[in-house]
Order: C-alpha cells, then structure tokens, then sequence
C-alpha cells in the first residue's frame, strides 16, 4: 500500500475536532453521578460564546433546556448575568456624579412572556413612583399575550420616553425621572434568545437572568416571578452580584405587580442580607368578580388613572404596588409608612397624561 493510500485512510478515519462549546454540555450530560452544574465562571465563558454567535443551534438548544430541566443555580445565573453585562456593555466605573446624571433610585423589569390577561397596572404604580421623586427604570419584553395589554405598548399611550439606547434611558430618568428600554435595545441577540420559547414551548433562563440585569444599576431592583420556586434563586444570586437591595414577589401573571385579594411575601436582599416582609392584603376576595368583569382596553386604563370610573382591584393593584417600589427605593421603613404616602402621592396625581 502506498504511502498516498496510507494518508486517504487516515483522513477517512479521523475524527473532526471536537467544538469548543461541547465541553460545556459534556458537563451537564455526563450522566447520574458525574454530571454537574456549570461554575460561575464557566458560565460566564459559555454564555460570552452565545452572545458571540459561537455556538450551533443544537447546542443552543441542549444548553437551554437543561438548564430549564433541572433549574439553573445561583452561580450559573450570575456568570450568565456577567457575560451579558459585558457584552452589552452595561458596567460602567460611575462616579458619585452619576446619581445627578439619571442612575434611578428603582430598576423594575418586565419579562413575564407568558401573560395571559388583564392591563399592567404597574406601569402606572411606576408613573406614580416617578412624578415624586422616584426615578425608575423599566426594561423588558412581551413576547406574546393573550388579552392583554403589554408593558411597551402601555408606556407608548402614556407618552413616556422609550430610550434607544441605555444611554439614552439614563438621560430620559435624568429629565424625565423614567425610561423604558426595551431588550432589542440592549443586545439584539438577548431578543433572540427570549423570543426562542414558543420554539422550545417554555420559557429558558434567559428570562429569569434579565430580570436580575439592572442595566443602569439602580440602587434597588423590584422583581415579579411567576413560580414560587425562583423566589430564593433570584435574591441569592443578587447576593452573588452585590446588588444592595431587591424585593421579589410572585406577583400577577409574573410581573413585580402586587395582587390585592391575598397577602405577599416580599422576598428581601438588603445589603446582604435576606429577609421577608409580609404585605397584608388590600381587598376581600368577593371584590375579585369585579376584576374578572372589567374591560382589558387601554380607554380602561386611562379611565381609571383619571378617576372617570370607580375600579377598587386596579387601584389598589397600582397603589399596592408602587407602595412596595416606594419601601424598596428607600422612602419608607414601615409598610404603614409606605401605604399612606402613596394614598397621598394618588391623591395629589396629575390626572392629564398621555
């Protein structure tokens, strides 16, 4: 055989290198008692690589998933929070000064994809938040709902910045004392990402980690989930990250909006430390058939804002609310204290918008 030969069966022999990414699935897929979590650093390497557009879709698709199957960790998220932040390029080194220049006293995400009715009162608990001095940021995306009102669309009828950019939403907070951003605005391939569910029919951990971004990082952040489960996961990984202070509820359809027929744990990190604080509820559960029966149009929305019709469950859904953001961001120690400021910031509201 010659050597020519020899060379034809080595190349039809060898096997092609293996990818870079395929360590990381190894990791998870290994099997019972040898497979692992991925480290807070090898999480930040692989989702870098996602964000890069490295990585094929079927693995993508195997990343993604397993993490959804067996939840993903507290160090796992950090990393992939990290590896966003760096590619969106949202760590700055801010000074004292960026307090004056549009750093919002509240981050509150909206990322509840899977919201099925009803209009996003808390956009207007954040209104309410911002014409008294405080400043929040909102940020998010609705990929598809179902009778129903999204965060973007409500804030376009109230007239409210929509920034570009997250320079743009800082300087929006600094004159306006609000920004909404929308994801495709922060990086175009975390749209991508999140827009992936009705392909993989459930939601990934992109949704839980963008929730925990703060890209303008606020001094507090107001957190919905939808499942129970993730409750503990967000706040120990804001502990990972050193954010000073988040609350985190099971709020309606997964929004941080504050349910009034039932108590709500709020879930607490504050500087380090964790700690819940029981918000009683607002309303009777008989109140609840009004709710059901109210129309899901933004002429309600507005109505109820301008006091044209008398709706107790979105009011206090939008009082209850923003008096959770108000404890959050600092303006009240007791939830006594918080409630009665908000009556009188509801009372006293401009009632003209949009």
């Amino acid at each position: 055989m010659t050597d020519e030969h020899l060379e034809q069966l080595e190349e039809e022999n060898h096997l092609p290198e293996a990818h870079p990414f395929s360590g990381y699935l190894r990791t998870f897929f290994r099997g019972p008692g040898r497979s692992r979590s991925l480290t807070r650093e090898e999480a930040f390497d692989a989702f870098s690589m996602i964000l890069r557009d490295e990585v094929e879709p079927i693995q993508l698709g195997a990343f993604l998933l397993m993490l959804r199957y067996r939840a993903e960790t507290p160090d796992e998220l950090a990393g992939m929070i990290e590896a966003v932040r760096k590619a969106a390029r949202l760590d700055t080194d801010d000074g004292p000064e960026a307090e004056a220049e549009g750093r919002p006293m509240l981050d509150w995400p909206s990322y509840a994809a899977g919201r099925s009715r009803g209009l996003p009162w808390f956009v207007l608990s954040a209104l309410l938040l911002s014409k008294n001095g405080v400043p929040v940021l909102m940020h998010g995306y609705n990929s598809h709902l179902v009778n129903g009102v999204g965060t973007e669309t409500a804030v376009k009828a109230l007239k409210l910045p929509v920034a570009m950019s997250a320079e743009e939403a800082r300087s929006d907070i600094a004159s306006q004392g609000f920004a909404y951003l929308p994801l495709r605005h922060m990086h175009p391939k975390l749209q991508e990402l999140i827009g992936l569910r009705p392909l993989l029919g459930l939601r990934s951990p992109v949704n839980t980690l963008l929730r925990l971004l703060n890209p303008l990082q606020a001094r507090a952040a107001f957190l919905g989930v939808f499942h129970p489960a993730f409750l503990d996961v967000h706040r120990e990984t804001g502990k990972l990250l050193d954010l000073p202070r988040i609350g985190v509820i099971k709020g309606g359809g997964g929004e941080a909006e504050r349910t009034p027929f039932k108590h709500v744990d709020l879930r607490m990190l504050d500087n380090g430390e964790l700690g819940d604080v029981r918000w009683p509820a607002l309303l009777p559960r008989t109140e609840k058939d009004i709710e059901e029966q109210s129309p899901v149009t933004l002429k309600h929305f507005f109505d109820v804002w301008r006091g044209d019709v008398d709706d107790a469950p979105a009011i206090a859904r939008i009082k209850g609310s923003a008096a959770m953001g108000a404890f959050l961001a600092g303006k009240a120690d007791y939830i006594d204290e918080a409630e009665t400021l908000i009556d009188g910031w509801w009372g006293a509201r401009d009632k003209n918008v949009g």
